[in-house]
């Protein structure tokens, strides 16, 4: 009886799969909710099984997944909850993806290039999404990919409010990694009081993925605490090798903050051996025990999830949490 009280009064039904289930717990405990029981398991060759244990027909599900090392495996657990959901008959199937899988690939560099970041977005709507929530997308056009609303969420006020807190009675300085991110940079520094921008010139390599050639510093940082923002690290070698051109330009020191910690091998070595001061990431993906430094803090982007997921369910605005920027 309990799942048929849960779907005709609240209606509102909560999945995750098992790539970051401390996340879906936190939003779940701030929505006063608990997660759809699920089974979900490999068979001997590796295709991966789902079941929701509960009645869903005519529920506004809402699925997360972060997507995570073993990336393509998680997708596809998340694609396969979005079709039983789909197949049992869900009203309303939306896809909370913290972080949107494949989203650096954007658009065709070079010839004979595939857009995977497109293939992502027509692959959840074939499977059956009708919407999806992200956090800081690599490139604002991803939210054009899917067809169908794409709430776009930002981390900026969690990351900005705990940088003022910590560093605010000192001079700071917004520093964007590369010339692309100016326009975020610009956000930045509207939050944190007007602090005055910088940018990294950077030549970065075709050939070699994940390898920048030249860092050259543009703007005033000398005697500043520069706040060197990014969208995700993956390796690390871009921010590390922009942390140390910043102290070679006579910062105070540098706070490297970003939302999505993928953190590939060698990035936490680098990281815990750079110049940064801190290390500022959100929890939009699982950081595992051997990943964690002493200079690294994990802030939590589950009230912001949670909140989102309140406003479209309740048929609200979400552009409203970010006092109209979004």
């Amino acid at each position: 009886m309990s799942g048929l009280k849960r779907t005709t009064e609240k209606n509102l039904m909560v999945f995750s799969g098992r790539a970051h289930p401390e996340l879906a717990d936190e939003v779940v405990q701030i929505l006063g909710q608990s997660l759809v029981p699920t089974s979900a398991y490999e068979f001997a060759n590796g295709e991966i099984y789902v079941r929701y244990q509960e009645s869903v027909r005519g529920c506004d599900a809402f699925v997360i997944q972060s997507h995570t090392t073993p990336i393509n495996e998680w997708i596809m657990e998340h694609l396969i909850m979005v079709d039983a959901l789909k197949r049992a008959s869900a009203k309303r199937i939306t896809v909370v993806m913290p972080f949107w899988g494949y989203s650096r690939q954007d658009k065709k560099h070079r010839g004979r290039e595939p857009i995977s970041a497109r293939l992502m977005a027509d692959l959840f709507k074939t499977a059956g999404a009708d919407r999806i929530i992200t956090v800081d997308l690599h490139a604002d056009q991803l939210q054009g990919f899917f067809d169908g609303p794409v709430d776009h969420l930002m981390a900026l006020p969690v990351l900005t409010d705990y940088i003022k807190e910590k560093y605010g009675d000192q001079p700071l300085a917004v520093v964007s990694p590369d010339a692309g991110r100016i326009k975020v940079a610009e956000r930045w520094s509207a939050r944190l009081d007007g602090a005055p921008l910088a940018f990294i010139h950077k030549t970065r390599r075709t050939d070699v993925a994940n390898e920048v050639v030249a860092n050259r510093v543009v703007g005033d940082v000398k005697g500043r605490m520069c706040v060197l923002t990014d969208d995700m690290i993956d390796t690390g070698g871009t921010i590390v090798k922009a942390a140390e051109a910043l102290m070679a330009e006579g910062a105070a020191g540098v706070i490297i903050a970003a939302t999505h910690a993928i953190l590939s091998d060698p990035a936490v070595d680098r990281l815990k051996n750079c110049s940064a001061t801190e290390v500022v990431i959100t929890n939009t993906l699982p950081v595992s025990p051997e990943k964690q430094f002493d200079k690294l803090t994990t802030l939590s982007i589950a009230p912001l999830v949670a909140r989102a997921i309140r406003e479209v369910f309740e048929d609200g605005s979400v552009t409203s949490m970010f006092d109209g920027h979004a």
